[in-house]
């Protein structure tokens, strides 16, 4: 069956992969592996729960909440918000555990179970370990008073609201913003956090009915906030997952701004502000040249990670540096947060805009993206990718040609037999065509028996 955790948590089709029983039997193993661990020690643990607004969510956070109460652990039910709610809201209630219910942006038939530690940090590979072993195993139940209690966390959101409030470091007041929130876990906090703060906002993508998480809104799909900021005449909009972990924009004339453009923004103003530790940006490898040419203007280092969020992370929390993101949107500022905040980043841009006086369309220039092409390669031998003569001879003939102004990555796949080939350079034409002709390289010279 292999590994049950990936690199978010436990995910896959709701009541098929990711069932009721399984919820259960999780919540109920976690709060044993803690507890042998001596995290309970001397008091009576609790744990906050949470979830997006997928019809399974209802079934499969009322299975954790029983297996948490069922192992002695008090709950606190927050209902519908987002991921990073349920990490600040664990880390400052001083509770053991958090979880979160949700597949991000994924398809509304997924769903998924985050489990976060004491502090708001995602639980190390080793504890996930553990619980998987623990799921099979017999266990002493607690009986009587020693079974735990479940209350509703009435003001969740509104400490979550106030502390998105006390990061931001500039009012919005002018500003006239489009908000779309995949009708997801931010449906209700985005919008009035934004208000609070001096914005007019139009609101899209905000009526969940349990069915339409992500479909067809939300930053997998743009197209809709483009609209309503043109027809509005807005300043620009920005759009959430279905988890609000994520945030990407539109500027005021309809132009995608990515993950890359607004960690650059926000780095440029960190650093002004002299809150950008180390002068140093973390970005995975997938992001675009043109943010390393914008950071190196403006003096500051970008230092590179593998592909996820949790790798960006480790290297933040390993380093002490406080900004780090990925090119999707998925941006952590470890000032404020232990994981990504979509709604955090949206507000800490808009700040950037009002207090600058720019568009974000002219904050966004810094970054001049490079053409980029992504082939990917299938039924080959990805293992053989790193050190296979003839593909890193074609590499090697492939940056000789781009020199400075563009770049290689190739990328092994992990849950596929699969090469992803990346080609950045000055123009569309160029990028297509090296990255066609290391493709044609890979399949021949890797293509599997």
């Amino acid at each position: 069956m292999g590994r049950m955790f990936g690199t978010d948590g436990v995910r896959g089709l709701a009541n098929r992969e990711v069932t009721a029983e399984l919820a259960l039997g999780l919540a109920a193993a976690a709060a044993r592996v803690l507890s042998e661990e001596g995290q309970f020690a001397g008091h009576r643990p609790h744990a906050v729960v949470g979830r997006d607004p997928r019809a399974s969510g209802e079934f499969l956070s009322a299975a954790t909440v029983a297996g948490l109460a069922s192992a002695g652990v008090d709950v606190h039910d927050a209902g519908v918000l987002p991921t990073p709610a349920i990490a600040h809201l664990t880390a400052h209630s001083g509770a053991d555990l958090g979880v979160m219910i949700s597949a991000s942006h994924n398809p509304m038939a997924d769903n998924g179970i985050k489990f976060f530690s004491r502090g708001g940090h995602k639980l190390p590979d080793t504890i996930e370990d553990a619980i998987e072993t623990h799921l099979t195993q017999e266990w002493d139940r607690p009986i009587g008073a020693a079974v735990g209690r479940v209350t509703a966390y009435e003001d969740g959101a509104e400490r979550y609201i106030a502390h998105l409030l006390g990061a931001l470091p500039h009012r919005l007041d002018g500003l006239h913003i489009v908000l779309d929130t995949a009708n997801g876990a931010a449906y209700d906090v985005a919008p009035r956090v934004f208000e609070k703060a001096g914005a007019r906002v139009t609101l899209i993508g905000a009526a969940p009915d349990g069915v339409n998480i992500n479909e067809g809104c939300g930053s997998t799909h743009l197209e809709p906030l483009r609209q309503a900021v043109l027809a509005a005449g807005a300043d620009f909009g920005l759009a959430f997952d279905g988890d609000a972990d994520r945030c990407l924009a539109v500027d005021g004339d309809g132009h995608d701004v990515d993950g890359d453009q607004i960690m650059a923004v926000l780095a440029i103003d960190l650093k002004r502000r002299g809150r950008l530790a180390q002068d140093t940006l973390v970005a995975t490898v997938m992001s675009n040249l043109g943010l390393h040419h914008a950071m190196r203007a403006a003096g500051i280092t970008v230092r590179q990670t593998g592909v996820g969020d949790r790798y960006v992370l480790e290297e933040m929390r390993r380093s002490g540096l406080s900004l780090g993101g990925e090119q999707s949107g998925h941006v952590i500022l470890l000032e404020h947060g232990t994981t990504g905040d979509g709604v955090l980043t949206g507000l800490l841009l808009a700040a950037c805009v009002a207090s600058q006086g720019s568009t974000l369309a002219q904050l966004a220039a810094c970054v001049t993206r490079l053409p980029q092409r992504l082939v990917n390669v299938p039924h080959v031998d990805k293992d053989a990718v790193d050190h296979h003569a003839t593909v890193l001879s074609a590499v090697q003939d492939a940056e000789a040609a781009l020199g400075d102004t563009g770049r290689v990555l190739l990328r092994k796949s992990g849950t596929e037999p699969l090469v992803r080939v990346m080609v950045e350079a000055q123009t569309s034409q160029q990028a297509d065509d090296l990255a066609e002709q290391l493709a044609a390289v890979v399949a021949t010279e890797l293509a599997l028996d």
